[in-house]
């Protein structure tokens, strides 16, 4: 297969940065909890874009990934399953995430209102203006342009994702366990990467 390239991944200071510009006032509440997210979850893109209100447990704290969502020239937008079966997970999330995925909640319901008729529900977390689906391309030219206008490094989408595992193994968390979050069918897939 030849050699596999090493990750290119935010540092713990560059993404506090980060962080810190996610929640200035000119962020959208979607892309600062999407990215937000990311980060927490180790989730892939398509498992965040696949997200249902359904799936949020807001009493227990709980996000269920249940399907993802992807994109093809052909068919558009679409739900497909997850990855692996063990993609299908169960994660349990401190309070100030909940929080933040309630603020969103709270402005789509705002939107769903104020639109009215105009709103097509599709009980997804990451939608377009008018409640369907985000396309998903979106995240990834958002990001691009919001490190661009503020001067920092891009690292594309799925390196949160590796963000994510590195910080939990940093944190002396056993690779079993690293594996079962990210939701590999396999521990050789974590270790190896």
């Amino acid at each position: 297969k030849g050699e596999v390239k090493e990750k290119d991944i935010y540092t713990i200071e560059e993404i506090s940065h980060i962080f810190e510009l996610l929640d200035g006032d000119d962020v959208p509440i979607k892309f600062r909890v999407f990215f937000k997210l990311a980060v927490y979850s180790g989730y892939r893109r398509g498992e965040l874009l696949g997200l249902e209100w359904k799936d949020v447990d807001f009493e227990n704290n709980i996000i269920n990934v249940r399907r993802t969502s992807n994109y093809t020239a052909d068919k558009g937008i679409y739900t497909d399953t997850t990855k692996t079966k063990k993609s299908q997970r169960s994660q349990k999330y401190p309070q100030h995430v909940m929080d933040m995925l309630k603020e969103l909640k709270l402005e789509q319901n705002a939107e769903r209102t104020r639109l009215a008729d105009k709103w097509i529900e599709t009980d997804r977390l990451f939608i377009k203006w008018d409640g369907r689906p985000m396309h998903n391309n979106t995240p990834y030219f958002w990001f691009t342009e919001f490190c661009e206008k503020n001067n920092v490094r891009f690292c594309d989408i799925h390196s949160l994702r590796h963000l994510h595992a590195s910080l939990l193994i940093n944190a002396g968390v056993d690779v079993v366990a690293v594996s079962g979050d990210l939701g590999h069918s396999q521990v050789s897939t974590t270790s190896n990467i």
